[in-house]
């Protein structure tokens, strides 16, 4: 039986969203722009069409080498959920495209509502919150750190997305009190339909040498209709989520979760599991250090240097498949790192699929990323999906 794996490039995005403008992001292109600054060497991914899809979504040519012939097929899809966040655009791969508008707060200093910050302080009895404001992550971590570690008040911020972000020093605070605080948060977002609320634990004793740590968790809303993972494990199907997908999808349906701190120990992770991923499974994975490390932090030689590794690292996943192994390699918006602020950028996503039968071909441009999930419920022979509409392999 046919088994599949579905690889999520936090953040990879090749320009060209139709709707750009209308989130401020017209001209933004996550790979297209690092592939013209740095020129990475990325040999697999080339190979797969990854710098086709750039030029054909988004008419920029990248200046990488392409290989006249390709080993993969390549195409782009659009986005066609409300926003530009993780949970829309990967519910959006998995079959659930995002119709309704995600709450979001103001960029204003206090930015959360009253009932809301007073209801947590009261329900958790903090002595009260830090930051209540838009904030990069690492950054409000280095202003408010100390002042944490002082007054034992965590930090709480947002962003241009639908989120609610706490951070706390995760040995004076305490890992299972934040989790704890977070789950608190989560109940009370609710009615503001907020899509995730992230715990940030971080270590260090000084702004000098605070960082965070991989014990990350997200609450996240569970998505409006069965996903792609929802029907794999009616259907019994082995199912296998590593890195955030888990989180992501309110582990509904998610199977057997792995997690592992950065993209390498990740992809070792994923290789373990792929070796156990039992006929006709699914492996779902997220790599957040293109996201979280790079794109946020606006570092476009660090994302360049991430995507060689990766590369670098294809061939061992290709050596590991079975003959009728089929993986698909996407992103879930863009985070273009050569882009103003620090949030993400809306942009289409490359599709990258191969497999020892897998002819080479292109597939084109696809107008919802639901074309993904659809090509894999119908590549594991599952009932179809709600929305999207399959390729031929």
């Amino acid at each position: 039986m046919s088994r599949a794996a579905l690889l999520v490039m936090d953040s990879f995005g090749i320009g060209g969203a139709p709707d750009a403008a209308a989130f401020g992001d017209a001209g933004a292109n996550t790979f297209g722009h690092i592939a013209q600054n740095c020129s990475p060497h990325i040999p697999f991914l080339l190979a797969l069409g990854v710098a086709h899809a750039c030029e054909a979504a988004s008419g920029l040519r990248t200046g990488l080498s392409r290989p006249n012939r390709l080993s993969g097929q390549w195409g782009y899809a659009v986005e066609t959920s409300r926003g530009k966040d993780t949970p829309s655009g990967h519910w959006e791969i998995a079959g659930v495209p995002v119709s309704f508008d995600w709450g979001y707060f103001p960029n204003t200093i206090p930015c959360f509502p009253s009932h809301f910050t007073n209801s947590l302080i009261k329900r958790c009895t903090l002595p009260g919150l830090l930051g209540n404001k838009h904030a990069s992550g690492t950054d409000i971590v280095g202003e408010l750190g100390e002042k944490h570690l002082q007054t034992g008040e965590p930090i709480i911020y947002t962003s241009v997305d639908s989120v609610i972000q706490i951070a706390a020093h995760e040995q004076a605070f305490g890992l299972e009190r934040l989790y704890h605080i977070c789950a608190i948060a989560r109940e009370l977002a609710d009615p503001l339909n907020i899509g995730r609320v992230i715990a940030r634990p971080f270590l260090g004793a000084s702004s000098k040498d605070f960082h965070r740590t991989p014990n990350r968790r997200d609450f996240a809303v569970p998505p409006p209709q069965p996903t792609l993972l929802d029907h794999a494990t009616a259907a019994g199907r082995d199912v296998i989520s590593l890195g955030k997908i888990g989180d992501i999808f309110a582990h509904r349906g998610t199977g057997r979760i792995v997690k592992a701190a950065g993209n390498d120990a990740l992809f070792d992770a994923m290789l373990k599991a792929q070796g156990e991923l039992l006929d006709g499974g699914l492996l779902f994975a997220n790599f957040v250090d293109f996201d979280t490390d790079y794109g946020h932090r606006r570092d476009v030689q660090g994302y360049a240097s991430a995507l060689e590794r990766f590369d670098r690292r294809l061939p061992e996943l290709q050596a590991a498949l079975d003959s009728d192994d089929l993986v698909i390699i996407t992103g879930d918006h863009g985070c273009d790192p050569t882009w103003r602020g620090t949030d993400h950028t809306r942009e289409c996503v490359p599709i990258l699929a191969f497999g020892p039968r897998l002819a080479p071909k292109e597939i084109g441009k696809r107008s919802t990323f639901a074309d993904i999930g659809q090509t894999l419920a119908s590549h594991l022979g599952l009932e179809p999906l709600a929305h999207g509409r399959a390729w031929n392999l």
